[in-house]
């Protein structure tokens, strides 16, 4: 069974808005930290934005203002609003779960992109 299940990507216009879902199992949903990374074909993958467990958010410098990521406890899902989307932004969105074992802070995963789970991923595209 599947842990992490992302849907909500597609192509959009630069400017336009997606929004991206990713309903998990109980026990992955429980992770100290869920969060969203990207990654293209020959880059590293980028983390975008990380929530803890007390509801604390952090993300990249490249989306700071843009994106914005939340969760909703009663349905199992994590959620990441992306605004404002520009072209750099395309790239494959994963939703990522981590216990946060290996850091001090779920915030800091954010440098690494390096999680624990990871959904199948789902495609954005912006064109200009």
């Amino acid at each position: 069974q599947a842990q992490l299940v992302e849907s909500g990507g597609g192509s959009v216009q630069a400017g336009g808005s997606l929004r991206l879902s990713c309903v998990a199992s109980k026990h992955t949903y429980n992770s100290d930290c869920l969060a969203w990374y990207r990654q293209t074909p020959g880059k590293e993958r980028e983390g975008v934005a990380i929530i803890d467990e007390r509801g604390t958010t952090t993300y990249a410098d490249s989306v700071k203002g843009r994106f914005t990521i939340s969760k909703d406890n009663a349905k199992n899902t994590l959620y990441l609003q992306m605004n404002s989307l520009k072209p750099e932004d395309t790239a494959m969105y994963y939703c990522a779960a981590d216990w946060g074992l290996t850091v001090p802070y779920c915030a800091d995963l954010i440098a690494t992109a390096e999680f624990g789970i990871r959904g199948q991923g789902t495609q954005v595209t912006v064109v200009s």
